[in-house]
């Protein structure tokens, strides 16, 4: 299953960073579709701890954006939007929010893989 999720501030009226990510919830990796603002690598891998679904950079434990409320591990998404919290410097962390913004159940393949394994 694929799921495309929108990454923003608590009120994207007053800050206008965001990330799309497309997940891979069979493969266990995801890719930054687009950006701006929110500085994620190209791709990564992603773990599913407790609710809380972490981006990490390839072969990294540590995570660069966690996800809160999303269980991936189920047959379909546990929630359509949560808390999200991600790296902005050294040592900041930014506070906001996910968007289950599309489900894919199907098989998709991407077009060009960015997956380097």
């Amino acid at each position: 299953m694929r799921l495309t999720i929108l990454i923003n501030g608590p009120d994207p009226t007053v800050n206008h960073d965001y990330a799309v990510l497309w997940i891979d919830t069979e493969e266990r990796v995801w890719s930054r579709e687009s950006h701006d603002g929110i500085d994620l690598p190209p791709w990564g891998e992603l773990r599913d701890e407790g609710g809380v679904t972490k981006l990490c950079a390839p072969t990294t434990e540590q995570p660069l954006c966690t996800l809160r409320g999303l269980h991936v591990e189920s047959d379909f998404p546990t929630a359509a939007q949560g808390g999200a919290q991600w790296s902005s410097g050294k040592e900041n962390h930014t506070d906001g929010v996910w968007r289950l913004q599309a489900v894919e159940k199907n098989g998709v393949r991407p077009e060009h893989s960015v997956f380097r394994r």
